[in-house]
């Protein structure tokens, strides 16, 4: 499966990070459900290893939660995102599945949260499972994990977010930091 995926799209999206923390962009990463765990760890890296600015809003549970009690679920990466002062030299990584769905109500806070990014004019960049969600018709560049397995897009597309950050988060352009355990060999 990891060779089927667009290796192009994976540079291009090291060449579009590279240039939001060339210019003093801050990385917001976007992602729910078993994403959301991946876009803390992403954060980590991200902060770590390439000394970006990088945030999630799942990392506060305190206002996440605040805000779906007082605004609706839809709107809590929005208004976060409002709250961040997010423009033009940040960007915004989106984790997912499918990439959100306005039309059949799946994650539309991704959907929400991406109309303002492109309002703003802060780079998109997705790591996705499906080719019609709108995370991929939002994207300045999206690695799309292929369905190669329909009965099993879930847990590839999971499995192979890591290995494609990881790969993002290692890759010469990027990192600026070596890991513990290559610095240490």
């Amino acid at each position: 499966m990891i060779s089927a995926v667009d290796r192009t799209a994976v540079e291009d999206c090291v060449r579009g990070l590279a240039a939001v923390r060339d210019r003093g962009g801050r990385l917001f990463i976007l992602g729910v459900g078993g994403s959301a765990a991946h876009a803390s760890h992403a954060v980590n890296d991200f902060r770590k290893i390439c000394a970006f600015e990088a945030y999630t809003p799942t990392d506060n549970v305190a206002e996440l939660t605040a805000r779906t009690n007082d605004e609706g679920w839809d709107t809590t990466f929005l208004e976060w995102l409002r709250g961040s002062r997010l423009n033009s030299d940040d960007g915004v990584l989106v984790f997912s599945v499918g990439g959100g769905d306005r039309s059949r109500r799946i994650s539309t806070n991704l959907v929400r949260a991406l109309e303002l990014a492109r309002e703003r004019r802060a780079a998109i960049f997705g790591v996705v499972g499906r080719e019609g969600g709108f995370t991929v018709t939002q994207a300045d560049v999206c690695v799309v994990i292929p369905p190669l397995f329909p009965h099993r897009v879930t847990p590839h597309t999971e499995g192979l977010c890591a290995v494609v950050w990881h790969l993002l988060v290692s890759h010469p352009r990027l990192a600026v930091s070596p890991t513990r355990w290559e610095a240490a060999s």
